[in-house]
């Protein structure tokens, strides 16, 4: 197969990436390795994690079709009530950790609208479910990619003028001898005040295996999972208790936080504001990733809320599952998959009810919300990927609130796109509590997004040039996103020019001439002022 762009990943990055190219006029192939398009939004099930302003600014304009899509979608086909439909900031789950919670498939409708004219007229092409195994490289150019259809195990080549690599885990990075992090930096390296003295590079993020469920009558106990007794005996140094429970270190404090999960609370969900600037509402876990809230619908819709799962107990921070052998891997997200089962069923028997009973036996897991079989999400809920070597690499230093104080983030003159969260660290393979830390709204620098020696492979996700430190802010849905358009706007520039990325960057004409291509596009570089952190 031969086509102008390859994007390899239809998470969120990727697929922003296809349509920026294949809006710009280029040929594009999409490879996805699940199911569903959409990457943490859908196979890995988890809400939008966005900044307060969101409904304002800070997201681009394909980001808010696909925000302005979701809405439309239940607004067109679910039964709300009358005030939920009317109102202009439609939240169907009413989570507190989002303005805009709702259930995977909906997102996955939409993302698959937003391509369907291009996949009509030839212009895209999916390869889905697939995998990358190979590459082939000429010095510090990819020439093509090999991947391998997971339901038949054929195997392709595509060769392509430019490669974006859109995974999750920057699978393409060791498969082309792209120059990459992992883990920790070094405080000799960065100069971060919170990076360790001695690198770390098998020190990663947790990742999670997400679930949902409702509560209903009846008891759907599932089997007791095979390494409960493992898991129900976890109690880690900083954990203030066992790791299945409803007590875990509060993100910001490390203290002991005690959680709230009552399913089916009666509050009116109208009222849920959702600013975690304010409040990161994680302290009733029933409301904080709710999906579907009941009293929005017509009566009787719903029989209960659903909620998911992704809560400090599922965190599964062992030993890394990236930059290890394919067997090991395997085991390693086995073991995730079995501690997500093994929370489920703590909650089923053992948690503590309102009554003073023990046991929410009406918990009953909903495979058909995350179109699987065991009803545990199609994918892992990744927080950390391997990091380009890049021309330019944000740290702390850059957008934290504690250095950077009123002179706000540093401002890139490079930028494509803007992004805000806090640097927000779950615990780590290498035994590190939660790292939080109060960020600036920030700039995304083309140069992290140019690897230092490869010439025409790209980053489309959380690969780009941050460090293990700053990827806590960089990895959420519109900031991956951003990275993504931008991606491919660049790819698709620079076919179009006759130019490669690494020109663009240091060239100020060129540079200035693709940014006002992306402001066209509806992509903002620049926040207004007064906008402050948190």
């Amino acid at each position: 197969m031969i086509t102008d762009i390859l994007v390899v990943g239809g998470g969120l990055g990727g697929v922003a990436a296809a349509l920026a190219a294949l809006e710009a006029g280029r040929d594009v192939i999409l490879v996805e390795q699940y199911d569903w398009l959409g990457g943490q939004l859908t196979s890995q099930a988890v809400p939008l994690d966005e900044h307060p302003w969101i409904e304002e600014m800070g997201a681009t304009r394909r980001y808010r079709r696909l925000r302005d899509g979701i809405r439309d979608y239940y607004r067109a086909h679910f039964p709300l009530t009358a005030a939920a439909r009317e109102h202009p900031h439609l939240n169907p789950g009413a989570g507190t950790v989002s303005k805009l919670c709702s259930e995977p498939r909906v997102s996955v409708e939409v993302i698959d609208s937003m391509l369907a004219p291009w996949l009509s007229a030839g212009h895209l092409r999916l390869i889905q479910p697939a995998v990358a195994i190979g590459a082939d490289v000429d010095g510090d150019r990819v020439r093509a990619i090999q991947v391998r259809r997971l339901t038949n195990d054929e195997e392709i080549t595509i060769s392509a003028r430019y490669v974006l690599d859109a995974t999750e885990t920057g699978e393409l990075l060791p498969l082309t001898g792209t120059e990459y992090a992992t883990g920790f930096e070094s405080r000799h390296e960065t100069g971060e005040p919170s990076a360790p003295e001695e690198a770390q590079p098998d020190n990663w993020q947790a990742l999670s295996v997400c679930f949902a469920v409702d509560y209903v009558d009846g008891d759907h106990t599932i089997d007791r999972p095979e390494q409960y007794d493992k898991w129900r005996a976890v109690e880690p140094d900083f954990w203030w208790g066992p790791l299945l429970g409803l007590v875990s270190p509060h993100p910001r404090t490390l203290e002991a936080a005690p959680r709230a999960f009552v399913p089916n609370t009666d509050e009116d969900p109208l009222t849920i504001e959702a600013d975690q600037s304010k409040d990161p509402g994680d302290l009733n876990l029933w409301i904080y990733r709710r999906i579907a809230a009941r009293k929005l619908f017509t009566p009787g819709f719903y029989d209960s809320d659903i909620t998911l799962v992704n809560w400090p107990s599922i965190d599964y921070f062992e030993a890394p599952v990236s930059d290890v052998p394919a067997d090991v891997a395997a085991s390693r997200l086995h073991d995730a998959r079995q501690l997500s089962l093994s929370m489920l069923y703590w909650l089923q028997t053992e948690a503590p009810r309102p009554d003073g009973g023990k046991g929410l036996r009406g918990l009953r897991l909903r495979p058909d919300v995350m179109g699987t079989s065991d009803g545990l999400a199609q994918a892992p809920y990744i927080r950390e990927s391997r990091r380009i070597k890049a021309l330019t690499t944000v740290t702390e230093n850059d957008v934290s609130m504690t250095i950077r104080g009123d002179a706000g983030a540093r401002q890139f003159l490079d930028s494509v796109g803007i992004g805000m969260y806090r640097i927000d660290l779950h615990p780590s393979t290498g035994g590190d509590n939660y790292i939080d830390v109060p960020s600036c709204p920030f700039q995304i620098p083309l140069g992290a997004l140019i690897p230092q020696r490869m010439r025409n492979l790209l980053p489309a996700n959380k690969n780009i040039g941050t460090t293990h430190i700053t990827n806590g802010c960089y990895r959420l849905h519109p900031v991956e996103w951003n990275i993504g358009e931008a991606a491919g706007a660049l790819a698709a520039i620079c076919i179009e020019d006759g130019v490669e990325p690494a020109q663009v960057h240091e060239d100020r004409s060129r540079l200035e001439q693709f940014q006002n291509a992306l402001v066209d596009q509806g992509i903002e570089l620049s926040w207004p002022e007064g906008v402050v952190g948190y």
